[in-house]
């Protein structure tokens, strides 16, 4: 009796499986295998873009080198500067973020029209300058606000993650964007910035900077090394007069062209390659935070979602992404600082995009006068008023979302 209970209970273990053999056999097929699931690519913050060739990886890397390390004098820093590497202002949370430190823009009015003081160094302070302590045998001053200056503004450094996709987006899709908004006829339509593009030799459309006042990375990347650094360039061979005085450039140690456009280019290699910001955790208090965000009319300027056009890089090619933002130019009225760049004028601005916006470190807006995302919001005016005055409405538990909402991106 207890031989033949073993016997059945053997057989009822060794029975189905017995049996999907012997129907394994009866088909003379194999078993198909479950398909693989492929993980979903998850990038972090300062890591390429997903996808790079290893050719492309190795431009990266070398770039990101280039943008970490500080220029001296023999390279071409000065005579006046803001800083001797890309990554003082970006470099938080890591390189190619942001960064606390802001720059100083003047300017003032001259018959009730904008005059960038050109004749005393321009728009942009530098306010650091070489000197003996870094093999100068001249002493250059840096530059201070002249008393001629009604207008003095701060710009925030903004995060580099994720412009090569916003580079790499064609401009027919701001275009379109800007046609879209107008035909909406609700008071919150932006305009493209066309600006120069000194390679196209014409007007494109800007999309960097706080003015989109700049068209391409590759332009950014030269306007950076000439204004923020000090290093010339072919597409910026000429030397910035310190505070006007173009009589002390005899002085300057390094008076040829700085960079061939090698190192400009090696910029551009890490900056266009360089992944979108991460998104946080999105639940459920994260998107009814966006159905908030939306119902207000945050998204008529910060726009969700854009791809980008046909691209030789495959990691840059009909790419969708979410910078929250159209790029385009809004006229924001108090909000606006008065500087007048490329197209944009005094009160208008480039609407940021939010992605991102998670390590911020607690400055918003282009001045980085705003310590938290509701002063944030309550610096909106112009054609963000509405939205703003719409946040203000808000129940406690719908403003909780929505700022649950922002702190995810």
């Amino acid at each position: 009796m207890k031989r033949l209970l073993v016997v059945l209970v053997l057989c009822s273990l060794t029975g189905p499986t017995l049996l999907a053999q012997g129907r394994q056999r009866s088909t003379g097929r194999p078993a198909t295998p479950p398909a693989p699931v492929t993980p979903p690519v998850v990038t972090l913050f300062g890591d390429p873009l997903p996808g790079l060739t290893a050719a492309n990886r190795t431009l990266f890397n070398e770039g990101r080198n280039e943008f970490a390390e500080p220029e001296n004098v023999d390279d071409g820093l000065g005579p006046v500067f803001n800083g001797r590497s890309c990554s003082e202002c970006h470099g938080i949370p890591v390189l190619g973020g942001g960064s606390q430190r802001t720059v100083t823009r003047i300017g003032t009015l001259l018959n009730g029209a904008y005059d960038p003081l050109t004749r005393l160094g321009g728009s942009l302070l530098q306010d650091r300058a070489i000197g003996p302590n870094d093999g100068s045998p001249h002493r250059f001053r840096p530059e201070v606000v002249p008393p001629a200056a009604t207008l003095v503004v701060r710009r925030r450094s903004t995060p580099l993650f994720g412009l090569g996709l916003v580079d790499a987006t064609p401009d027919s899709t701001f275009i379109a964007l800007a046609q879209q908004q107008a035909a909406r006829n609700d008071g919150t339509a932006g305009r493209v910035a066309m600006v120069d593009n000194i390679r196209a030799g014409m007007p494109t459309v800007g999309k960097f900077g706080w003015k989109a006042q700049v068209p391409t990375l590759f332009q950014f990347s030269g306007d950076a090394y000439l204004n923020e650094m000090g290093i010339t360039n072919p597409d910026f061979p000429n030397e910035n007069c310190p505070s006007g005085n173009c009589a002390e450039l005899q002085f300057n140690p390094r008076p040829g062209l700085n960079d061939g456009g090698e190192d400009v280019q090696s910029l551009l290699d890490f900056m266009s390659m360089l992944a979108a910001p991460p998104r946080g955790t999105i639940n459920a208090e994260v998107t009814a935070g966006e159905s908030v965000f939306n119902r207000i009319g945050c998204n008529s300027c910060h726009v969700q979602t854009l791809q980008t056009g046909a691209n030789p890089n495959p990691a840059l090619s009909r790419v969708t992404y979410q910078p929250y933002s159209d790029f385009l130019l809004h006229d924001m009225g108090a909000l606006g600082d008065g500087i007048v760049q490329g197209s944009a004028t005094g009160g208008e601005i480039r609407t940021a995009p939010l992605w991102g916006l998670r390590v911020m470190q607690q400055s918003y807006l282009h001045d980085g006068r705003a310590r938290t995302l509701e002063a944030a919001i309550a610096g909106h005016d112009g054609q963000g008023r509405a939205s703003r005055e719409r946040f203000d409405t808000l129940n406690a538990v719908d403003r909780n979302r929505l700022l649950t909402f922002l702190r995810s991106l």
